[in-house]
């Protein structure tokens, strides 16, 4: 299992993110990067946020799975990972990052490379999620239940799924300065789906034998159960902390 991931990440999630276009996801960073530049997409993922990064730039896409990297781009994909970046010290100009940070074990490791790798007052621009403050409603107890079975399999995974609440910290402690934060809220799935999601993600935590945390997760199972069959029209809006920095 990938770190970060939990069980049953499969062809939904990589589908969701394939959906996601530089244009709504990156536009925070975008005036950052200037004809030119050497920039990095870190966690890129299948790439659908970074071939429309930067069209002026030389952009390179990083992410330690091969298999969902495009196969021909205009781009330049790499499969690494964030904590040995394959670049010399002060060799790219610009850092972007979407819906990676909360995958991370390590992530303070993760933003010293960037940092090595960044020039002298080359800019950071990442976004994470932050599931604390996400917007799902209605709320039931079965739906509390079943949220607090998925954080605890995303931790369990090595991830935080309430990483933007301290990744200015983070940044900050790394050694980055002219920090600039900010909270956005996006409909990354539909309230159903999103219950649909969840079920199938402890299902496949529980299809695991002796897993550590079987009694929660059988008792979140079950309500993610209940939540599915249900769930009547509602509403779920993710928080995505973005932020700037500079080395």
């Amino acid at each position: 299992m990938l770190e970060g991931y939990v069980p049953g990440h499969g062809e939904d999630a990589w589908s969701m993110m394939a959906a996601r276009t530089a244009a709504e996801r990156a536009a925070f960073a975008r005036p950052l990067f200037a004809p030119g530049m050497r920039v990095l997409d870190l966690g890129c993922g299948p790439g659908s946020i970074t071939q429309d990064l930067a069209p002026d730039a030389h952009v390179i896409g990083l992410d330690t799975y091969p298999a969902v990297l495009p196969i021909s781009s205009t781009v330049d994909y790499i499969a690494a990972s964030a904590y040995a970046l394959p670049f010399p010290d002060e060799s790219v100009d610009a850092v972007f990052s979407h819906a990676l940070f909360e995958h991370l074990a390590e992530p303070l490791a993760a933003l010293a490379e960037i940092r090595r790798v960044l020039v002298p007052g080359g800019r950071l621009a990442l976004s994470t999620s932050d599931w604390s403050r996400a917007r799902v409603h209605p709320r039931s107890a079965n739906v509390d239940a079943a949220l607090r079975g998925h954080y605890l399999i995303r931790r369990r995974a090595g991830g935080n799924p309430f990483a933007g609440r301290t990744i200015g910290t983070l940044v900050a402690e790394a050694g980055f300065t002219t920090i600039t934060e900010r909270s956005r809220f996006r409909e990354d799935l539909p309230y159903r789906s999103l219950a649909t999601y969840i079920e199938s993600r402890l299902a496949a935590a529980l299809a695991t034998p002796a897993h550590p945390d079987r009694v929660q997760l059988t008792y979140a199972a079950r309500s993610a159960w209940s939540w599915t069959r249900t769930a009547g029209p509602g509403d779920f809006l993710q928080c995505w902390q973005e932020l700037t920095a500079t080395r």
